[in-house]
């Protein structure tokens, strides 16, 4: 296990800023996801720390050691660093056997020992008895085992992976997020997680480390992270949320607030020390409004069956042209005015800014 300190880093591709001014602290053993919709710098970053890229300012420690900064880049092989790609990037011509064994056999590792790591590998991604099969004779999710196992024999400091389950069905992706949850326990590596998929974060991550135009905006837990967002780009992108314009009353007791909301007063909740009143921005997830006797009026203007519930999509009358989600049970018709109350909102920090999350260079 190895702890990884990114302190200032900042890379640029000619006039084009892809990663910008990180710091990022990750303890020994920790599983960590760099969150982000395409184009926002997670994958760069991840290969600033295998080492495919080198920095163009600031640095990376894996320990006490220096492994990229000024004056110092030590290659990826030299870094003990094992990555799992997108693509598997397994040799095809090779058994399941040779491809997990491949690099031991580069490292010049004798016949016997590389067996034994080679099965006690595949054995950790439940793959024993799989050792003469070729990839083609494999699944998907096979594969990417293969891939782990693959990680897993080279005994590495860090674990690397760059989106490895976007090419798996939903049903496949489900079962392999099991997988490294387990694999991550079983070994106690750090590992560095890179997805677009919020839910795959928010399943398997210690912390997540939600990025911006090669920023990092906020890094927590999940469960803090989607409750209590600290700007408007995590508040959007986590959750499906909507962030919209209220008025603050004043404090509640505890750690609420009562704010006023297309024309209704409703209960929200607030950090420590939050504005006390004026205009303020909530942050609202669709599961935190629900139909009732009281509340803002709204029109419905969409509906999608979703099997377990019916996903509106309804308009405040206060707010036209505003879209909500709101998911529910109750059958309601295309342009019915319902009464929506709002159960635990969160009132953004002051100053938590207001641009959405976008693509970056």
């Amino acid at each position: 296990m190895t702890a990884i300190t990114i302190a200032g880093a900042l890379k640029r591709f000619g006039s084009g800023v892809a990663v910008d001014d990180v710091s990022l602290d990750i303890a020994e053993g920790e599983f960590v996801a760099l969150l982000g919709p395409s184009g926002c710098g997670k994958t760069t970053l991840l290969r600033l720390i295998a080492g495919f890229e080198t920095l163009s300012a600031g640095s990376i420690c894996f320990g006490d050691r220096l492994v990229a900064g000024e004056g110092a880049h030590v290659p990826p092989e030299k870094r003990k660093v094992a990555i799992v790609f997108q693509s598997y990037a397994l040799w095809p011509h090779m058994t399941v056997a040779e491809n997990v064994g491949y690099a031991l056999r580069v490292r010049g590792l004798g016949k016997a020992e590389r067996r034994i790591k080679i099965g006690e590998a595949l054995s950790a991604v439940e793959l024993s008895g799989f050792e003469a099969r070729r990839p083609a004779d494999l699944s998907g999710g096979q594969r990417q085992r293969v891939a782990l196992a693959r990680c897993l024999a080279m005994d590495p400091a860090v674990i690397l992976l760059d989106e490895p389950l976007a090419n798996l069905d939903v049903h496949l992706r489900a079962s392999m997020e099991e997988t490294f949850r387990a694999f991550h326990e079983r070994t106690g590596a750090t590992m560095v997680y890179v997805t677009h998929d919020q839910a795959e974060a928010m399943a398997m991550a210690d912390r997540i480390a939600v990025m911006e135009k090669g920023r990092i905006l906020q890094v927590a837990d999940p469960a803090t992270l989607y409750d209590r967002p600290t700007s408007e780009g995590v508040a959007r992108f986590v959750g499906n949320g909507r962030v919209v314009d209220c008025v603050i009353l004043g404090p509640a007791g505890g750690d609420q607030s009562r704010v006023q909301l297309f024309g209704a007063e409703s209960l929200v909740r607030a950090s420590i020390g939050a504005q006390a009143s004026g205009s303020g921005r909530l942050a609202l997830k669709p599961e935190r409004l629900a139909i009732g006797e009281s509340g803002f009026a709204a029109r419905v203007r969409k509906a999608v069956f979703k099997g377990s519930h019916t996903l509106y999509e309804i308009e405040p009358e206060a707010a036209p042209g505003l879209l909500l989600p709101l998911p529910s049970n109750e059958r309601l018709a295309i342009g019915e005015v319902v009464r929506v109350s709002v159960r635990g909102g969160w009132l953004l920090p002051a100053g938590a800014g207001a641009a959405p999350l976008a693509e970056a260079a």
